[in-house]
């Protein structure tokens, strides 16, 4: 998250970018459309397109995967108006971002650090994610084959780490090397398109199978039966949070824009166009499995799906989905990078600058990231507990709360009262879902022993 920010009476440019003093946004500049840095003369700012491409990739990360298990939980009905909702908070966080954008030096400090806590998080999962599609996984004592060992069997070329040290060194790493995050439009617009194709995939699957009656008629509201069954429906919203969360990267695509007025417009196109997709991927994946959607519903899709070419689809499914993970990857790295460089070096030149910094924190980064896929390759019960927390810091407290403080005094009544639900609604339910997961965990091993 690069916070840019303009007090009420500064004026931005629409055609040339004017970077403001490095000193006052909440977090560091990423300095890609300032012309005093040579290297970057001849860029004369990032499309419209390559924009709205950018952030939908920043959103549409593995939280797709959680969302049918959500229906699960909440039913169709109140799971899509949920959706809906969150959208709209997010819109309202992110507007709130753009207009009050400074904050004291501790808050710049927090702040970094729960992006470098949520990215890191973030893409260590996506990392495993891959691995488990291309290597395959074990669980419970069961092992679920990768598409690579289904297609050719087991050899040490198509395990785990060598998978993960070739996409590392083949994807990963070149894709890190770009110092302006428009030079990934082009990968962020195939990355969309892949999670279309695992839709289109989806919605197909679900209207063969309507049509052989395959498919019984889903829950449209939560099935709460004791207060058990009541406290759980608060565990979906760290999900449908980390769905949503983008504001880390909203101001350095911001920076990057030829026209600065257009960023209001990029963030509405890019909401509309992944709720969109949310909702219809999580309308059809409760339709298709129902009450047997798993948490991440890639696992539904290493079954028999009882249609022609089920095993074909299947791979589709999982291969087109490890492929979106892969370009997703740098479009979340290069916040991470840029936070990271604030944090270590506050004073120091622009990172884009220092070829020597650029490139010692990206290999820094990846071999960490590295390291955490494969030597911690179940952390989905810690990233519930402290990737979901910096996840709702990022996307409502910090932006509620740099509202509540109004530095220039132009936050209106409705702006601060909506800032004060944000920040109820957002520890409110984290904590309850927080009790919830630990109390369902105690109970879990209780059954054990």
């Amino acid at each position: 998250m690069t916070i840019g920010d303009l007090s009420p009476n500064e004026k931005r440019s629409g055609k040339k970018k004017i970077i403001m003093d490095e000193n006052t946004p909440l977090l560091p500049k990423s300095h890609g459309g300032d012309s005093s840095y040579g290297h970057f003369d001849e860029f004369n700012g990032a499309s419209f397109t390559g924009a709205v491409f950018n952030l939908s990739t920043t959103i549409v990360g593995a939280g797709i995967m959680a969302l049918p298990a959500t229906m699960k939980v909440l039913g169709l009905g109140l799971g899509i108006a949920m959706i809906v909702f969150m959208a709209f908070l997010t819109e309202k966080s992110i507007e709130f971002l753009l207009r009050f954008s400074r904050a004291g030096k501790y808050g710049k400090i927090l702040l970094q650090i729960c992006v470098l806590i949520n990215n890191i998080g973030v893409l260590i999962v996506y990392m495993i994610i891959i691995g488990d599609v291309l290597s395959g996984t074990s669980s419970s004592g069961v092992h679920h084959a990768g598409v690579l060992e289904g297609w050719f069997g087991d050899h040490w070329w198509n395990g785990r780490s060598f998978v993960l040290i070739v996409t590392t060194l083949g994807v990963f790493a070149p894709l890190a090397c770009f110092k302006r995050i428009d030079s990934l439009r082009f990968t962020s617009a195939l990355s969309v398109a892949l999670a279309v194709v695992f839709l289109v995939i989806m919605v197909g699957i679900s209207v063969v199978k309507l049509i052989s009656s395959g498919v019984a008629m889903p829950r449209l509201l939560p099935d709460i039966t004791d207060l058990t069954s009541f406290w759980k429906v608060f565990t979906v919203v760290p999900v449908l949070v980390t769905a949503y969360i983008c504001h880390y990267n909203v101001h350095n695509i911001d920076n990057e824009l030829e026209d600065s007025t257009q960023i209001t417009a990029v963030v509405r196109t890019s909401l509309a166009m992944c709720s969109s997709v949310y909702i219809l991927t999580s309308f059809f994946g409760f339709l298709l499995f129902g009450d047997g959607t798993l948490d991440d519903v890639l696992a539904n899709f290493d079954t028999d799906l009882g249609i022609p070419y089920s095993s074909i689809l299947n791979d589709a499914v999982r291969v087109s989905y490890a492929a979106h993970l892969m370009l997703v990857f740098p479009v979340v790295f290069y916040p991470l990078r840029l936070n990271l460089d604030g944090l270590l070096f506050p004073s120091a030149s622009p990172l884009a600058s220092s070829n020597a910094r650029f490139a010692s924190i990206t290999a820094g980064l990846i071999a960490l990231i590295f390291l955490g896929a494969n030597f911690i390759p179940s952390i989905w019960d810690a990233f519930q507990f402290t990737g979901a927390t910096a996840a709702v810091c990022l996307g409502f407290i910090f932006p509620a709360a740099i509202t509540l403080r109004d530095r220039y005094g132009v936050a209106t009544r409705k702006d601060k009262i909506l800032g004060v639900l944000m920040i109820v609604l957002a520890v409110f339910s984290n904590l309850v879902a927080i009790y919830s997961d630990a109390y369902a965990l105690f109970k879990k091993n209780e059954k054990r022993e």
